[in-house]
């Protein structure tokens, strides 16, 4: 979901010529433009678009609003259409698609375009984007297309020798929700066909005009460049571990890497350095205080800690109880009031109170949950998640980075409901997909989460029911946020809203079908994807130089 402004505009096509009733050629002219838009996107390039993106999906709209014929009866290019509009922010309902899933019934009406490959993925990509659960046409579509595609890649059809074989692999594996924009920038240039993007790149919608090969070189000379950035930054971060002297805690998981690979994957533009940066930093002490507070401090030890973040620049009055707290304080402390003196400048404000006091909140929910341990009370459900989605610990990565993607952020937005409940979702979601992976290993060290939870308060419920039932609010939590990101109105500016957006990526990207995140190995391979492989182009390509 690229941000689009409006600089540099080149004189649109006429509107009329996108009218109810239009020729097919429209219909032609429409799908071509969009699936530039879509190839500039899957690229990791359309910030460098972004006017003529702008004009192209503003036009598109306006043909949607018509109800445009021969968008409306072209299934291929009605999903397309609605997929790309939404993913950029525009209102776009989702029951235009209900002829198709009534036809769905029909099968002898399905014949002639269900066999078509092209048409069920963009039919299956479409049913992703769902932002409610009252959109239940998408949920059908995606069941019944997503069958459909996984036969065909069963079948051993002429399909398996073809590009789009890949193209439907990836999308069935790889959920936009579930995926980090970088690693699916990398796949979409690995697997760009010259051939296959030439007659789409070629028209004339773009003032710039590129060609198919333009467009790949841009991409890869994009991607790595990049690469050199973010390992110097991460060089950089692994200075900063050692002069914390956090690799001195033995209890401490080492997760730079991840959390880095988490920053980069997601907020991958240049100028994002410094949120990429607080983001991992702020990742890394999150899991050293969670580590803490589950097996590597004593109760008075975790007492002293909340007490000295409380007590910020008079901590002095109280003094460490030992080694392992005076490092974590130091660290949090100096990170922090480094972060806030860097925020308040950009926000021509001071915000440092305001980051304090979310390390607060996480301390003093994270001491509740010790406190529940140790005297083996059992919460309600709803008492568990209302702490549980702070004790998650993404307050303190995302809620400082909003003070530096751009836009400025007055007091009131911080207070705003809107603001409240896109961290809500986000957290929300993220604890249930974490709490499902992570189950055996929480209940192993005396911990309850919700899916023993469910079991203790469900009666006979099993924990495999429980996992599965937790996915309908997983579903729906998703779904909510989805929508809050896209919505135009709100207090919260768009490019902040995206950082909620982005987070909840991630939790999908480390907790679909496995804990990755507690693995050494299990999402090593896409640091280095991201971070150090050079691009690997196939052979059908011209190799390219990225100088």
């Amino acid at each position: 979901m690229n941000s689009v402004r409006t600089t540099g505009l080149r004189k649109p096509l006429p509107v009329e010529q996108h009218g109810k009733g239009a020729s097919s050629e429209t219909t032609t002219i429409i799908r071509q433009q969009l699936q530039q838009v879509d190839v500039l996107e899957n690229m990791g390039i359309s910030r460098d678009f972004a006017a003529e993106i702008k004009r192209i999906l503003d036009i598109t709209y306006r043909c949607w609003l018509q109800r445009d014929e021969e968008i409306m009866q072209d299934v291929a290019t009605c999903a397309m259409v609605f997929r790309i509009l939404r993913m950029n922010g525009y209102d776009v309902s989702s029951d235009v698609l209900y002829h198709v899933a009534e036809a769905f019934g029909l099968h002898d009406s399905l014949e002639g375009y269900l066999s078509d490959t092209r048409t069920l993925l963009e039919l299956y990509k479409a049913s992703k984007f769902s932002i409610s659960g009252d959109e239940s046409i998408l949920d059908s579509i995606s069941s019944w297309s997503g069958i459909l595609l996984k036969e065909q890649l069963r079948s051993g059809s002429a399909l398996q020798r073809t590009p789009l074989f890949t193209e439907v692999e990836h999308a069935l594996n790889c959920p936009f929700y579930a995926t980090l924009d970088r690693l699916d920038h990398r796949w979409n240039i690995e697997n760009f066909n010259v051939t296959s993007h030439h007659q789409m790149l070629e028209t004339p919608y773009l003032s710039t005009r590129p060609t198919s090969q333009d467009i790949l070189a841009l991409g890869v000379r994009d991607f790595s460049s990049s690469q050199f950035t973010y390992q110097q930054e991460l060089q950089s971060l692994e200075s900063w571990v050692k002069e914390s002297r956090l690799d001195q805690l033995p209890f401490a998981r080492q997760k730079l890497a991840y959390f880095y690979l988490s920053a980069a994957g997601t907020m991958f533009p240049p100028e994002l350095s410094d949120a990429r940066i607080l983001w991992a930093k702020n990742g890394v002490l999150t899991t050293v205080v969670d580590d803490f507070f589950d097996v590597g401090g004593s109760k008075e030890e975790l007492e002293n800690l909340v007490a000295l973040v409380e007590m910020w620049d008079e901590h002095e009055k109280i003094g460490f109880h030992s080694k392992q707290v005076e490092i974590v304080f130091s660290s949090i402390y100096t990170s922090v009031n480094e972060l806030g003196a860097n925020a308040s400048l950009l926000q021509d404000r001071d915000v440092t109170k305001h980051l304090v006091e979310i390390w607060v909140d996480l301390l003093k929910s994270m001491m509740t949950e010790v406190e529940w341990r140790m005297s083996g009370y059992v919460p309600t459900e709803e008492e568990y998640m209302t702490n549980a989605s702070l004790t998650f610990a993404l307050g303190p990565i995302v809620l400082p980075a909003l003070y530096f993607v751009g836009p400025k952020i007055p007091e009131s937005v911080v207070k705003d409901p809107e603001y409240n409940e896109l961290f809500r979702l986000m957290s929300t979601c993220g604890r249930l997909l974490n709490d499902v992976q992570t189950y055996e290993r929480e209940y192993s060290e005396g911990k309850l989460n919700s899916v023993s939870l469910l079991v203790l308060h469900g009666g006979s419920t099993s924990i495999a029911e429980a996992r599965r039932e937790l996915q309908k609010p997983i579903d729906i939590c998703r779904r909510d946020l989805l929508r809050l990101v896209l919505r135009q109105e709100g207090a919260v500016p768009r490019p902040c809203k995206e950082l909620f957006w982005k987070m909840c990526k991630v939790c999908y990207f480390f907790y679909s079908g496995t804990d990755g995140f507690s693995s050494t190995e299990a999402r090593a391979r896409e640091v280095d994807a991201v971070i150090n492989e050079p691009l690997l182009l196939q052979e059908r390509n011209t190799p390219l130089s990225v100088a």
